[in-house]
C-alpha cells in the first residue's frame, strides 16, 4: 500500500453528520462498462498515476485543467464545497452527495454529473487502508458542449420543465473507454496538451447522444430555464456577501419571481436565500481554516453583520460552532498524518 502523505494539504474540513435518508437516483438505460466493475486497465492507470505523485491519499490534479484523481484511505466526515458542472466517477468504493434536502448515493462505476454550479456535502462511504476510495472529477467544457450540440445530426430535446441539476447513472462503456484514455494521458503531460480536447469532445457526444442527453443539452441551450437560473447562479456566487433580494436574482434571471423560485429550487432543491447562505457559510471556513481568521472576521468577511447570528447558523448548518469546527479539522489531520 502507498504511504500516507502530509494530510493537511488534501483533507477537507470537517463538517456536520447529520443523518439522512440516502437513496438511489434513478438510472434508466445507461449500460454499466461490467456489472459495475471497474476494468483492470482503468484501475491500474489510476493506481500507476498516483504512485506517479507520490501515493497517498487526496486530491491529485492532472496535467489536464478540471480533471482530478482522488483517493481515501478514511471515512471522513461530509466535506462541502462548491460543485462544478461535471462528471465524477466511481472507480471504487462509494460516495454520498446531499444537496438541499436531496442525498444521492453512487459506487464504482456509477457517476454522478452536475450542471449547475452547486454548494453541497459529498463523503467517501467505508473508505479504509485496505479498501480505499478512488475516484475521477472530470469538469465540463460547456462551451465544446455547445459545440458538439450543435453538429449533432439529431440533438436531444431537453424537457420544459426544470428538473434537478445533480442525478447519478452507470457508466456505459463508451465513457469508460474516454476515461481510460484520459487517466493514461494523465501520465504523458506532452500528450495530454495535445490530445486532451479530442478525448472532451468525444466525452460530450456520449453524453449528448446518451440516455441523459436532454439533461445534459439543458446546458447548451441559450435562454433556456436552467440557463436563466444559472445566469442568476453566476451573480449569487460575485456577489454573496452583499444583501441581494431574490427580486434582483429574479430580474437577472429575466423570470417573474414566482416562476424563478419554482425553477430555482426545483434545480438544486434550495432556495435563492439558502443559497446564498452556504456560499457564505463556505467562504467564512476557508477564510477560518485558510487564512486564520477569527470569527468575527470571517462573518463580517462574508456579509453578515452579527457574529452571534453568523455563528448560530454555522452550528445549524455544519452541526459544530465555528471554533470547534476548525479545532475538529486541525484533529482530522492530525489523525490522518499519523
Amino acid at each position: 500500500m502507498d504511504r500516507m502523505p502530509d494530510t493537511a494539504k488534501i483533507l477537507p474540513f470537517s463538517a456536520d453528520e447529520r443523518s439522512s435518508i440516502a437513496m438511489n437516483s434513478p438510472s434508466p438505460g445507461l449500460q454499466s462498462s461490467g456489472e459495475g466493475r471497474t476494468p483492470p486497465a482503468l484501475f491500474d492507470a489510476a493506481q500507476e498515476f498516483l504512485r506517479s505523485r507520490g501515493g497517498g491519499q487526496g486530491h491529485f490534479q492532472t496535467p489536464m485543467t478540471g480533471v482530478h484523481i482522488m483517493r481515501c484511505y478514511q471515512e471522513i466526515p461530509q466535506m462541502r464545497r462548491i460543485y462544478r458542472p461535471s462528471l465524477c466517477v466511481v472507480l471504487k468504493g462509494a460516495k454520498q452527495i446531499l444537496f438541499g434536502e436531496t442525498t444521492l448515493i453512487y459506487k464504482e462505476m456509477e457517476c454522478l454529473v452536475v450542471s449547475v454550479e452547486l454548494p453541497a456535502s459529498g463523503r467517501m462511504i467505508g473508505a479504509s487502508p485496505e479498501n480505499p476510495y478512488l475516484g475521477m472529477s472530470i469538469d465540463f467544457d460547456v462551451a465544446m458542449l455547445k459545440e458538439v450540440m450543435q453538429q449533432l445530426a439529431n440533438p436531444p430535446r431537453p424537457a420544459p420543465a426544470s428538473g434537478p441539476c445533480v442525478f447519478v447513472g452507470q457508466v456505459d462503456v463508451p465513457l469508460t473507454e474516454c476515461v481510460l484514455r484520459l487517466t493514461r494521458m494523465a501520465m504523458t503531460p506532452d500528450a495530454a496538451q495535445i490530445l486532451y480536447s479530442s478525448v472532451m469532445r468525444e466525452i460530450c457526444y456520449w453524453l449528448l447522444t446518451g440516455p441523459y442527453g436532454a439533461e445534459i443539452a439543458k446546458l447548451t441551450l441559450p435562454d433556456s430555464h436552467t440557463d436563466r437560473v444559472a445566469n442568476a447562479i453566476y451573480y449569487l456566487r460575485d456577489n454573496f456577501a452583499q444583501t441581494l433580494r431574490v427580486e434582483q436574482l429574479a430580474e437577472v434571471a429575466r423570470m417573474s419571481l414566482s416562476s424563478f423560485h419554482q425553477h430555482f429550487r426545483a434545480m438544486t432543491s434550495m432556495t435563492p436565500v439558502q443559497y446564498q447562505k452556504q456560499l457564505r457559510l463556505l467562504e467564512a471556513r476557508r477564510l477560518m481554516v485558510a487564512n486564520a481568521a477569527n470569527v468575527s472576521e470571517a462573518a463580517y468577511q462574508v456579509g453578515y453583520e452579527s457574529a452571534s447570528q453568523f455563528s448560530r447558523e454555522y452550528s445549524r448548518n455544519f452541526g459544530v460552532a465555528p471554533k470547534q469546527d476548525v479545532m475538529n479539522y486541525k484533529a482530522l489531520v492530525a489523525r490522518g498524518a499519523r
